[in-house]
């Protein structure tokens, strides 16, 4: 969702930010309830699932939930903190590479898009956890996804300024520009697939937008100087 695609064998073995309690769980039933919520999800294309059909799915009482998650709002706030966790650690990863600030965010930006489309339900949750759960969820939420990402974004951006390659640029309205229209290759496709038509978001248009959103921020970060290199490829 958020760090970048390795290669097989290359991913990044670091500590998270995501708090312990809601890491996914090493107990065996609460990973079955996660692995249920997940997939019926990505079934359903929706994150409107019961209780009872998670539990169904996952040959576990319902009742266990609460046992594990406390509702079923903590279930999903588990599950996010689950899929983020990975996604989050190799940001530190990624700005430890011998590469350069234009190639870290090259792979930032496919990352991002790769991650969303691994977790078809993420930004929906992200959504649903920030704006209509409660405020304690919206505040995990903020510790383990946004004040991470906004961080590897002041950081690689100030990376790129001191080698000459990035302008001088806002983190946050950068953070808002990226993120926000990553997100709403996902979020606003229904709502896109009613206007005009468009389909579901292929591996294909994937592959489309990740090369979309290169030029377009490309085209907004780069010095002039490292922007006529790049074309010039």
């Amino acid at each position: 969702m958020c760090g970048l695609a390795f290669e097989p064998g290359t991913r990044a073995q670091l500590n998270t930010s995501v708090p312990t309690r809601l890491q996914a769980s090493k107990n065996a039933t609460a990973d079955k309830l996660l692995v249920a919520a997940s997939g019926l999800m990505i079934e359903r294309a929706s994150i409107e699932v019961s209780l009872s059909d998670i539990a169904q799915k996952s040959g576990v009482n319902a009742a266990l939930v609460k046992y594990h998650f406390g509702n079923k709002d903590g279930l999903l706030l588990a599950l996010l903190a689950r899929d983020a966790a990975t996604e989050m650690s190799q940001l530190e990863y990624l700005l430890a590479q011998p590469i350069t600030p234009s190639a870290k965010l090259r792979l930032h930006i496919g990352g991002i898009i790769r991650a969303y489309h691994q977790f078809p339900y993420m930004n929906r949750l992200i959504h649903y956890l920030l704006h209509e759960s409660s405020p304690q969820a919206a505040d995990e939420v903020s510790k383990f996804f946004v004040a991470p990402l906004l961080d590897f974004h002041r950081r690689l951006l100030a990376e790129g300024i001191k080698a000459g390659e990035f302008r001088k640029i806002d983190p946050v309205l950068f953070y808002t520009s990226l993120i926000g229209a990553c997100d709403h290759l996902f979020f606003g496709r229904h709502a896109m697939s009613r206007a005009v038509g468009v389909g579901p978001v292929t591996d294909e248009v994937c592959r489309d937008y990740i090369k979309h959103m290169e030029a377009l921020i490309f085209g907004g970060v780069l010095e002039v100087k490292e922007l006529r290199m790049v074309s010039s490829e």
